[in-house]
């Protein structure tokens, strides 16, 4: 059978959702827990990858395994898993549902604080300049709809095209906590880390809502802003159809 397991994890100890050679992925702890407590090798697909250092406070992945106590298993994980590491729930879902590819949203928050707090550190990104939030939101409000945003991905990446789905991209304030939400139907590598760097650059005054449109146009990474610290980024929801999840 096919299951869906959510999972949420602090990154900062993590090289994102795969393991690269200099760091262990969440993906490989994932994979290794699994298949000591089902004793066999378990595969692990994941909804999406995530950047080292980025937080994920909802990530799905599905594994094919034998009929298995969804209640049990997650428990029996919790107790394995280190403490950075969550299942939350478990569901059956239909033998040909793919979690990466029948994804039909994403969200991703990006937290910033302005003073100095010990409690918050490697969850935000402290940065102290003056921002227009306006003007923030106003060049945001550009992103909405679906467009090329070759500007805003890494380069040299393996995808098919450069085209997004953007139906939420807005700037508030949270508990002394300034937030960008964006949410899309799929995000190219390093996407919401090069806009939010070059929304800041904005609200700085370094660049205007016109040059935004120009970026946009340009398709060319290197006049987008630079990409801010993983640290600030949260992957906090991933939706799916109601109907892949089979009735219990």
């Amino acid at each position: 059978m096919r299951y869906f397991f959510e999972v949420s994890y602090k990154g900062t100890s993590y090289n994102g959702w795969q393991s690269q050679n200099n760091g262990i992925g969440v993906q490989a702890v994932l994979e290794n827990a699994l298949s000591k407590i089902l004793r066999n090798p378990v595969e692990v697909t994941g909804s999406g990858r995530t950047d080292t250092g980025v937080h994920c406070e909802q990530q799905f992945f599905h594994v094919d395994t034998d009929k298995i106590d969804e209640i049990q298993l997650r428990q029996k994980m919790n107790s394995f898993l280190p403490s950075d590491i969550a299942i939350h729930s478990i569901h059956a879902v239909r033998d040909d549902v793919h979690a990466r590819y029948d994804a039909i949203e994403r969200t991703y928050k990006y937290r910033i604080v302005r003073e100095k707090d010990p409690f918050t550190y490697g969850m935000r990104w402290h940065f102290f300049k003056p921002l227009n939030v306006e003007s923030m939101n106003q060049a945001a409000a550009l992103l909405i709809g679906q467009q090329d945003f070759e500007c805003f991905s890494k380069v040299n990446t393996d995808v098919n095209h450069f085209l997004c789905d953007i139906k939420l991209a807005r700037w508030t304030e949270e508990e002394h906590t300034l937030v960008f939400t964006i949410t899309a139907n799929r995000f190219l590598r390093g996407m919401v880390r090069a806009i939010v760097g070059t929304l800041i650059n904005v609200g700085t005054g370094s660049i205007t809502e016109n040059d935004v449109k120009a970026i946009l146009k340009s398709r060319d990474r290197k006049k987008a802003g630079a990409n801010v610290p993983a640290q600030g980024l949260f992957l906090v929801r991933v939706k799916y159809p109601e109907t892949i999840f089979l009735k219990k």
